[in-house]
């Protein structure tokens, strides 16, 4: 339901120009932005740009930066707009890889690792706000979907593009990963939507309409512990089997490729299972599956056991994010209330995962390289968040029957 506030949608003829720059802008952002860097970790250590314990440091910088940018998001906008905001986010994170070319300290890499994060974290509370409210209702998951799919093009982009740019000389693969991010900037530049609003302000009405609903709390707990359990295979599965194992670095890159491949089919299977069996009863069913393949990646060495928990895994990361938001939609009525939900929502899971991202680094350096350990304790972390809601229910929460209304936004 779109408010009177809310733009007209765009005629159907020109919704597909605004989805498609939301793919490109959370394809760059966070596709290649933070995963392109999980393939390369092996080949910075292998390199001697940094040290090992460097190396995955400054695979957390982009995870504490994604936190800043989640906060900064909706302000940013308000001094600027929407578009611009978006925009400038995407030029940030091509600037970055450029930066990145050049490993002039630890210091210097971790700003711009750190920069590419903040970007990221802008761009995802703001590009479904800035898209959808100009798609028709009707086609509003489809238009979600398309948004973050982005990110798992970036996933699968990043395990294809990144081996053969490897071959030319790390630079070059970072200028490599420059060039794809300002084409793709370029050419979804004038795609954001002509009149898009301004970043929503905290209203007494609609604190106190999240307030209300302790489901709310719980969603957001669940997807901080969420957070924490994608970790590790986000950032350690191709060293995890490249030198963990001692695979090598080929089939590293072939694993990350499934891993990619599980992130193509993750917005689009989650957000079927919201459709299907609602947004609560799937998140059960998904970090159920999760916790067993997490667990399972702890004592997995055969190449066709991998491939499919890469799969699984991959699927993980982007297909939560618009079952999160379904089920955000499903609990809170009213566009402006959602939005500020998401934001939150946002911030809780950016929260943890740098939070994470620096421990399971102090873990992987003290336990000298263990791998194994990080994917038990992420299989634990996604454990709770299936357990929250059981808690919740024993401690006598009332129903959240009376307080969601589902609501299109």
């Amino acid at each position: 339901m779109l408010n009177a506030s809310s733009p007209t949608p765009a005629p159907r003829s020109a919704i597909w120009m605004p989805i498609f720059a939301g793919l490109c802008a959370s394809l760059v952002s966070i596709g290649l932005a933070r995963f392109a860097y999980t393939p390369l970790i092996p080949s910075l250590i292998q390199a001697h740009w940094f040290s090992a314990s460097d190396v995955v440091f400054l695979g957390a910088a982009n995870l504490v930066g994604y936190l800043i940018g989640a906060l900064i998001g909706h302000p940013l906008a308000r001094r600027t707009s929407n578009n611009t905001a978006l925009r400038l986010m995407m030029l940030a994170v091509t600037l970055a890889f450029f930066a990145c070319a050049f490993p002039l300290s630890v210091s210097w890499f971790f700003a711009w690792r750190l920069l590419s994060g903040i970007a990221g974290g802008a761009i995802m509370v703001l590009v479904a706000a800035t898209v959808l409210p100009h798609v028709p209702a009707s086609r509003k998951g489809l238009a979600s979907g398309a948004i973050f799919l982005g990110i798992g093009l970036g996933i699968a982009g990043s395990g294809t593009i990144v081996p053969p740019l490897l071959s030319l000389g790390l630079q070059q693969t970072w200028l490599g990963l420059g060039v794809l991010a300002l084409v793709l900037t370029a050419v979804s530049w004038f795609g954001w939507p002509s009149a898009t609003p301004h970043a929503l302000a905290t209203t007494p009405t609609d604190s106190a309409s999240t307030a209300t609903n302790p489901s709310v709390y719980l969603l957001f707990a669940q997807y901080a512990f969420m957070a924490a359990g994608l970790v590790p295979a986000m950032v350690f599965l191709v060293d995890y089997v490249a030198r963990g194992l001692g695979a090598g670095q080929h089939v590293g890159a072939l694993i990350w490729v499934m891993y990619g491949l599980g992130a193509i089919v993750g917005p689009v299977s989650y957000g079927f299972l919201a459709d299907q069996l609602g947004a609560k009863l799937s998140i059960r069913l998904v970090l159920a599956v999760q916790a067993i393949a997490v667990g399972l990646l702890s004592i997995s060495s055969a190449f066709w056991a991998l491939a499919l928990l890469a799969v699984i895994l991959g699927s993980f990361p982007p297909g939560i994010v618009p079952l999160a938001l379904a089920r955000v939609h499903e609990l809170i009525p009213g566009h402006h209330q959602q939005q500020i939900a998401w934001s939150r929502a946002t911030v809780s899971f950016a929260t943890f995962q740098a939070i994470a991202g620096f421990a399971y680094s102090a873990l992987f350096n003290a336990s000298g390289g263990h791998h194994a350990l990080m994917f038990v304790i992420a299989a634990g972390a996604i454990v709770v968040a299936l357990l929250l809601e059981l808690a919740v229910r024993l401690s006598g929460q009332p129903k959240e029957a009376a307080c969601i209304k589902p609501t299109v936004a």
